[in-house]
This record gives C-alpha cells, sequence and structure tokens, in this order.
C-alpha cells in the first residue's frame, strides 16, 4: 500500500521590527487633556452632590448633571486609549 505523504508545516517568521518609532509616541496633548477631563467630570459630580441647591445652573439641570460628569469622565477615558 502507498504511503500518503506528509502535510509540512511552514516554519514561523516573526513579523519584522518597526523601524519607524514616531508612531508609537502620543501626541503632548493627550495626557494633559485626559487628566482635565477627568477632573472635570469629577469635580462637576462632586459639586452636585455637595452643592446642587445653591448653584443655579447645576439645580436646573437635576439628575442630567450625572450624566454630564460621567460623559467627561467617559471622554477622558476615550482619550486615554490614544495615550502610549
Amino acid at each position: 500500500m502507498p504511503k500518503s505523504r506528509s502535510r509540512k508545516k511552514a516554519d514561523y517568521i516573526s513579523p519584522p521590527e518597526r523601524t519607524d518609532k514616531s508612531q508609537a509616541v502620543s501626541g503632548r496633548w493627550v495626557a494633559p487633556t485626559m487628566i482635565a477631563l477627568l477632573l472635570i467630570g469629577l469635580t462637576w459630580v462632586v459639586l452636585y452632590y455637595v452643592a446642587a441647591s445653591s448653584i443655579d445652573l447645576l439645580s436646573s439641570l437635576g439628575a442630567w448633571n450625572i450624566a454630564i460628569g460621567f460623559g467627561f469622565m467617559f471622554a477622558g477615558l476615550m482619550v486615554a486609549t490614544r495615550w502610549k
């Protein structure tokens, strides 16, 4: 009986290293923008809980203040994904 041919697996070849390192560096605006957005969101939520009755803008928005604060924090996290 004839012997079947065995399949030879291709040897693993690692991908070439990138020589262009400029793409691995994030812009200078990323970290300050991320921190600013996170702090603005945190401050907004804390102010809503602490001083909502004394600040007219916060009292008129009601529970939307939570969404606004978390929106700022979410935007800060989205900017954080660009940080390398």
